[in-house]
């Protein structure tokens, strides 16, 4: 068995890190540079970065950061954000990203997904899908969250793997920021369909919430932002616990 990744997430927006509730009501969480090679020097085992108004505004991502990150930061890091086309993923592979992670593009044309996997390797193609539970539904939304698709979580994850997608990154708007713990049934369901790789994003709030996404929702690896941003939870801290708990991680 793979051994668990904690990951944490950077939502940039003008150049400052931030984090909001549910997609909305962002507050300032600091220099995107210094956290990440803190998080880095905490034990992370990736993060990833996240251009958040990037396809909302209709711009393209942040190149200029990412060669930032890359001088001062010796983990993995995937970077999202605006990523439309092959040209987007080379400039930031150059850049020194080592996966993009594409949500709103691919949606719009899945053929980018293969694109990419044919290009640059399925390792460097993170699909991230932003749901909302409704009625009893997962559907995905586009632009950050703004735009529903109508589309189901579980049937656009398994054609994003068919379509050449390495890992789904699955962030539940429905527990986004609200700290009570992951979409483990959601979570679930995606690992049980899927043979790529499942990461879990929105509702980390404690130490137990990263184990049940592990246990319950048989994740991958957990994705969380204002708990490590904000000096909840420390990355050392929430390793030793995980391992004492039986859960192979990463040291």
């Amino acid at each position: 068995m793979l051994a668990k990744r904690i990951i944490p997430c950077l939502d940039v927006k003008d150049g400052t890190t931030v984090k909001g509730v549910n997609f909305v009501n962002f507050r300032d969480a600091g220099d995107p540079v210094a956290l990440g090679a803190e998080y880095s020097r905490m034990g992370a085992d990736e993060l990833v970065y996240l251009d958040i108004t990037a396809s909302h505004e209709g711009r393209k991502t942040f190149t200029e950061l990412v060669k930032r990150v890359a001088a001062y930061i010796n983990i993995p890091f995937t970077v999202g954000g605006g990523i439309n086309e092959l040209s987007d993923v080379e400039k930031l592979l150059n850049a020194g990203a080592d996966k993009v992670s594409v949500n709103s593009a691919a949606l719009r044309r899945p053929e980018l997904i293969g694109e990419i996997a044919r290009n640059f390797g399925s390792q460097v193609c993170v699909v991230a899908i932003d749901a909302r539970r409704e009625d009893g539904d997962w559907l995905c939304y586009l632009n950050g969250g703004r735009i529903p698709t109508g589309k189901d979580l579980f049937d656009w994850a398994a054609e994003a793997q068919q379509r050449g997608a390495g890992e789904i990154l699955f962030t539940s708007m429905t527990h986004d920021g609200v700290k009570k713990g992951y979409a483990n049934d959601a979570l679930a369901r995606l690992a049980e369909r899927l043979c790529i790789p499942v990461i879990a994003s929105g509702g980390a709030g404690a130490i137990a919430h990263f184990r049940d996404a592990f246990t319950l929702g048989k994740a991958d690896a957990a994705l969380a932002a204002s708990v490590f941003h904000f000096g909840e939870i420390e990355i050392p801290a929430l390793k030793r616990e995980l391992a004492a708990g039986g859960i192979e991680i990463r040291h």
